[in-house]
């Protein structure tokens, strides 16, 4: 059965005075995909061990299930908490064959030996390696040794399943096609699963729930819907993919909840855009300097003399085409402003020539002005 997850103030702090985790509060629904997503440093991985009970806490509560797995008195072991984990290096056991790695999660359920390599081989096959269950991990690809670490997670039939950057050694094709896997096998499973990545496409694909993690603090939680329209800091709105970054002047505020702003740059004309998610109940005055995050889905690019076909709608900016890159569906420009402003990923299904000037008009869906102006991280 699933376990739910309640951690409360959490943290965690290393000799040396390294505070890993600060006051992280989360809930986790039973049978949910929760995706940890930061940088290096942000405290993810640090939040999983410490789920898995690898690490001790320093301060706050873990909750799995009905169980406190972990407080200021208690601690439970790892295999105390009725829980699997795939690890990002497979950590399969060099000497046994592909169906005994699986099988040895059910040794301490006390089962016959036969039926435990019948339940394995069984596994194998729901995972596509039913052939291969007498290789050893070395004559197994990365894909095929993460699909054995994968069966092995399921065969031991947890309430929960954590993930350590599972995919982050594949290529860019099979981490795809293992995405699908994973996402299948654990939802089937109905099992909790809590999924550590720094990658935001891979995070928007699996999760349920997206909790962003910045230097050891959950700056925001939400599905990967909201995290992607209203990022509620500049480092969330960074993080989870931008088109580039524009001061600008605040003019008004409209009843729909966006705002009419001018950017801070000669020739450009006014537009909407929207406050972020944390500070749509506070007044942005007029006259108020502020930063304006683009995504790659806020920019539409007109070429050909800024005109586009079937309306009359001005462009809100020019600029000079810096790069473009075929992506199959289409193709992505880099856009020059000015010689301190560069917008990517600014996509159109018809190529813009290098060089060319170019007219570019933003949907306020896509583009989040903050308060005050927040020096790039970038």
């Amino acid at each position: 059965m699933a376990d739910a997850i309640t951690i409360t103030d959490l943290g965690k702090t290393y000799p040396g005075g390294n505070e890993a985790l600060r006051t992280v509060s989360l809930e986790v629904e039973p049978g949910s995909f929760l995706v940890l997503l930061g940088p290096s440093g942000s405290g993810k991985t640090t939040l999983l061990r410490c789920l898995a009970g690898i690490e001790r806490v320093t301060s706050g509560r873990i909750v799995i299930g009905q169980r406190t797995v972990a407080d200021g008195r208690t601690h439970l072991a790892p295999d105390q908490r009725d829980l699997s984990m795939v690890f990002q290096d497979y950590a399969l056991w060099p000497h046994l064959s592909a169906r005994d790695n699986v099988a040895f999660a059910l040794r301490r359920r006390h089962l016959p030996k036969a039926q435990c390599r019948s339940r394995a081989d069984q596994m194998l096959d729901r995972v596509g390696l039913g052939l291969l269950a007498d290789r050893y991990p070395n004559e197994l690809s990365g894909g095929e040794q993460q699909r054995v670490a994968l069966a092995r997670a399921l065969i031991a039939d947890t309430g929960l399943i954590l993930c350590d950057e599972p995919l982050s050694n594949l290529d860019a094709d099979l981490r795809e096609r293992m995405r699908v896997e994973i996402s299948a096998l654990v939802r089937e499973a109905a099992a909790t699963t809590v999924y550590i990545t720094h990658d935001q496409a891979e995070a928007f694909a699996l999760a349920d729930k997206v909790g962003v993690l910045e230097r050891g603090r959950l700056v925001q939680a939400g599905t990967p819907e909201e995290i992607y329209t209203r990022p509620a800091t500049p480092f969330v709105a960074r993080f989870t993919g931008l088109a580039g970054e524009l001061p600008v002047r605040v003019r008004e505020r409209n009843p729909d909840g966006t705002i009419l702003v001018e950017p801070v740059l000669a020739g450009a004309a006014p537009f909407l855009a929207h406050p972020p998610l944390a500070h749509l109940d506070r007044n942005l005055q007029a006259g108020q300097d502020a930063l304006m995050m683009i995504r790659p889905t806020g920019v539409m690019l007109y070429a050909d003399g800024f005109g586009r076909p079937g309306t009359s709608q001005p462009p809100h900016l020019s600029g000079r085409v810096a790069d473009v890159a075929f992506r199959g569906r289409g193709y992505e420009h880099a856009i020059d402003i000015n010689e301190n402003t560069r917008l990517t990923g600014v996509f159109a299904p018809a190529r813009a020539a290098r060089g060319e000037t170019v007219g570019l008009r933003l949907d306020p869906v896509g583009c989040h002005v903050f308060p005050g102006v927040f020096p790039s991280e970038n």
